[in-house]
Formats: structure tokens, C-alpha cells, sequence
């Protein structure tokens, strides 16, 4: 549990990050911080001495106390290595590790130093994560957003990670209201490649199960729809679940029940990503159904469990270490000064045994 003086610290470290109090602005007296945050002198002195020890304030005797050139003055004390910040919105499952691995190779090679966060997806974590990693000096960043298709509740501190030259590269997608870098998948184009498929193989009641608070899982959306629009003979039989990352899964997938329970249910899923395909699969035998013999799965990722789960899932690929490859050197080229590109993956269709065909 923080002290008294580590949370008055914390917040005034806070507003300076973010752009509250401005680069050489005078910040209130220790009178009006006493009152501000009800708190002794000492209390508020002590908060105040760490901060100028952290460069992030300095006094002027007789004048006051006043914002510090942070960022460049902590460039000027450190002799180590550049620091890379990567944020995800979950490290240790998924397709992930790949990615971190990708990234680790370019930094390790250039012997820099990596530091490591997620957010669960949650944005107040994602600010919490930022800050402290830009407590850390971090020379720049690689982020996975989180809820990327909402508007970034932290647009604040992307602007002052702008402002002090400090260069990010988005994963997987990107903020509609924060211009940088990313490198993504066209996902849009995927799930309209798998939707086709599946409407090749005779499917035409077919599922679609999508997260939308995310750029992938709208882009998934778009493109299972694009499918149909695609196919207008069977335009009327499309069908959308929307959910969003915070749902509770097992309503989720109760929901996907009641259309597989229903006077006529789809002959095929299209899933928001692979993980998601495996809860169904499972679902779907506890129901007592067969896949893909009463109905056809598809995921999206390619996640490597993908090939090995009975019935192995048709599902689209995903760049993962590759990614993190070409982020990682995309953000080295932008730390060195250099002009960059954005990258679009084209993911292309992996056909195993979880689609069947159905003969007219």
C-alpha cells in the first residue's frame, strides 16, 4: 500500500506526464498543495524532493518550483542502453508469446532493454502501464491497443508521448483518434475469404461471432458481411452475434446455444478468433452435436493449438512472430531518426477438418 507522500507524488508525476502541468510551468506552493491534497508540509515536501530527484521538478530559491524538461533530462543522466516498452493487452497465452518473441530478437540484437506490460484490456490499466513505463525513460514503444475501437480514454498521454518525440508502433490495430505507425492484419479481407468458403461448401445459414470493441473483431464484421453482399441469393440468411471483450464468456456462449438450438440453426460458425472456436467446439460436444458433422467451425489466428484439437479448425493466419519482427525493427528504424511504413498483412485461409461440405 502506497504512503501519504508516494500518492501525492504519484499524482503530480501524473499531471506532469500528461501534459497537466506543462514543461518549465510554476507549480503551486507547498501551502496550496498542503490544502489541495489535505496533507502536512513535510509530507508534501518529501513528495516533492523525490520528484526533483526523479527530474522531474526543480526549484528556484525564491521563486518557486517549477515542471522540469523530464524526458530530456533523464536522457542526459542515463548511460545505459535505450529502453523499449511493449504493451499488450495479455502476454502469457494466445498468440502472444510469438509476437514478444519477434520483438525480443530485433531488441536483444540491438542490445537494448525490454520491458514488458499488459493491460487486460482495461484502459485505466493501459494508463497505469503507460505512465510507468514512461516513468522509465522508455525510448519507444510498441502497443496493442486496448478496446481500439473505441475512442483511447489515454489520448492524453499518447499526445505528450508525441510532443517529447518519444515514437510508438501499434500491433493488431490502432486507435481511430491517435495518428502512428501500425502493423496489422487485413481482417476485413480475411473473414470475407473464410465466409466465401464456407458459402463454396454449400453453407449458407452461416453464424458470425464477433467482438466489437476492437479493430479486428469490427473488421471481421465487415468482412463476413461484405461475404453475403457478395451473394445476395442468400443476403437474408446471414447472422451476427456481437459481444465485447468485458461479456462474460459463458453468456456468450449461451447465447451461441439458443441459435444452435433454434428452428433453424446455422450449418456453420464463423468465430471472432481461434480461442473463441475452441469454447464453441467444446460447447458444441457437450450439447451432444458432432463438428463438422452438424456444424462447421472456423477461427481466425491460427493459433498453433488450432492444428492439434479434435476436429483441427479451418482458420486464417496470422503474422505473429513476423509481427513482432517487423515492429520491432519499424520502431528501431523511427528511434534512429528514419522515415517508416505501415504494414497490412494479407492473411490467407488454412483448410482442415472442422468444415464440412454440404451437398445440395
Amino acid at each position: 500500500m502506497q504512503s501519504r507522500h508516494q500518492m501525492i507524488e504519484e499524482d503530480i508525476k501524473e499531471k506532469i506526464l500528461t501534459g497537466q502541468f506543462e514543461v518549465e510551468e510554476k507549480l503551486p506552493t507547498e501551502s496550496e498543495l498542503m490544502k489541495e491534497y489535505d496533507a502536512g508540509r513535510s509530507t508534501v515536501r518529501r513528495a516533492i524532493g523525490d520528484l526533483e530527484n526523479k527530474n522531474f521538478v526543480y526549484r528556484i530559491q525564491g521563486s518557486g518550483m517549477f515542471v522540469n524538461n523530464w524526458k530530456s533530462s533523464n536522457q542526459r543522466q542515463t548511460k545505459k542502453s535505450p529502453i523499449i516498452g511493449v504493451i499488450t493487452t495479455y502476454i502469457g497465452d494466445y498468440i502472444f508469446p510469438r509476437i514478444i518473441n519477434g520483438i525480443d530478437q530485433v531488441i536483444s540484437e540491438k542490445r537494448y532493454t525490454l520491458l514488458l506490460a499488459n493491460t487486460r484490456n482495461d484502459p485505466e490499466r493501459e494508463r497505469r502501464e503507460l505512465i510507468t513505463l514512461l516513468d522509465n525513460n522508455v525510448s519507444g514503444l510498441i502497443i496493442e491497443p486496448t478496446q481500439s475501437n473505441l475512442e483511447s480514454p489515454n489520448i492524453d498521454l499518447y499526445e505528450q508521448m508525441k510532443k517529447f518525440k518519444i515514437p510508438a508502433v501499434f500491433i493488431n490495430a490502432k486507435y481511430p483518434n491517435v495518428d502512428s505507425y501500425s502493423i496489422t492484419t487485413n481482417d476485413k479481407s480475411g473473414v470475407r475469404k473464410l465466409t466465401s468458403y464456407l458459402m463454396s461448401q454449400g453453407h449458407k445459414r452461416i453464424l458470425g461471432v464477433f467482438q466489437v470493441d476492437d479493430h479486428q473483431g469490427t473488421g471481421r464484421m465487415l468482412g463476413y458481411i461484405q461475404a453475403y453482399q457478395e451473394h445476395a441469393s442468400i443476403d437474408f440468411e446471414n447472422n451476427i452475434l456481437m459481444y465485447q471483450s468485458n461479456d462474460n464468456s459463458k453468456k456468450v456462449l449461451n447465447r451461441i446455444k439458443e441459435h444452435l438450438s433454434s428452428v433453424n440453426p446455422p450449418t456453420a460458425i464463423v468465430c471472432y478468433n481461434d480461442q473463441l472456436a475452441i469454447s464453441v467446439i467444446n460447447m458444441i460436444k457437450s450439447m451432444g452435436l458432432s463438428i463438422p458433422e452438424d456444424v462447421s467451425i472456423t477461427g481466425f489466428d491460427d493459433y498453433e493449438i488450432s492444428k492439434y484439437i479434435s476436429p483441427s479448425i479451418t482458420t486464417m493466419t496470422h503474422a505473429k512472430e513476423q509481427m513482432g519482427l517487423d515492429a520491432a525493427n519499424l520502431l528501431v528504424k523511427l528511434m534512429e531518426g528514419e522515415k517508416g511504413e505501415s504494414i497490412v498483412y494479407e492473411p490467407e485461409i488454412v483448410v482442415r477438418d472442422s468444415v464440412k461440405r454440404i451437398e445440395d
